[in-house]
């Protein structure tokens, strides 16, 4: 550490940091430029207290939407950073597909906000991806945020509890219902592993919640597994527009 304080002048000198958003230079690594922080639409209260999904202006943060009291969801929770647009899309595209794996670090910094306050039986379990898009890709970008999330509270990252044993196609394009039919049966959990979750608060780690079709899915089997409580995070939330919760 000492070393990387030290290198650190010159290797912003050669490298200087830039704004993960436009590019243009900035004081200090995975640091976002005035014009990028002001379009990014941060998630924050009033939202339903169930789901997370923000409220429209003035009303009561400890409202449960209307949907989650129709339908009670199978998550603890969702905590998302900022809502789904073309910059936190960028984001994510340059993380997954872009190479850039330093910015799972960057989300990782805006989700450490949103962690529990009792953080005894937290265990992080991040979204598995398959194994061929493993390969092509080189890592699976939840794991990266996960570990980067765990690592300033010394908290478990466990990566081989929640399995995806069957490949599924792109779910862009598909609405809710094809979303569910696609992910059925995609993800295990082996008997040898519940022993890592039972009982313990689960932080569902993925880097875009959009239908919740993949995260139900998780959840399900986390909960047959025995977990206790199972919260999702995320860096990006999608809502169409004018998608804001109902309250009853």
């Amino acid at each position: 550490m000492e070393l990387a304080a030290f290198l650190k002048p010159l290797v912003d000198l050669v490298l200087p940091p830039r704004c993960p958003g436009c590019g243009v230079l900035v004081q200090d690594d995975l640091q976002f430029c005035g014009a990028c922080w002001n379009t990014l639409r941060f998630i924050s209260d009033p939202a339903c207290a169930s789901c997370g999904k923000p409220f429209a202006q003035g009303r009561d943060a400890d409202l449960v939407c209307a949907e989650c009291i129709a339908r009670p969801p199978l998550h603890d929770g969702i905590k998302a950073v900022v809502l789904y647009d073309d910059l936190s899309r960028s984001i994510v595209l340059r993380l997954k597909h872009g190479g850039k794996i330093g910015l799972a670090r960057l989300v990782a910094r805006h989700l450490e906000r949103h962690l529990p306050e009792d953080m005894r039986d937290v265990v992080l379990v991040p979204v598995p991806l398959h194994r061929w898009r493993l390969w092509r890709r080189g890592f699976n970008q939840a794991i990266l945020i996960a570990r980067a999330l765990a690592a300033k509270r010394a908290l478990r990252v466990e990566t081989n509890v929640l399995r995806r044993i069957r490949a599924t196609p792109p779910l862009k394009g598909m609405t809710r219902q094809q979303r569910s039919v696609a992910v059925r049966g995609v993800f295990e959990i082996p008997v040898s592993e519940r022993g890592r979750i039972a009982g313990r608060h689960v932080l569902l780690v993925d880097d875009v919640y959009t239908t919740g079709a993949t995260a139900n899915a998780c959840v399900r089997l986390l909960k047959k597994a025995g977990a206790a409580r199972v919260t999702i995070y995320c860096w990006a939330r999608v809502l169409r527009q004018g998608d804001e919760a109902d309250t009853p």
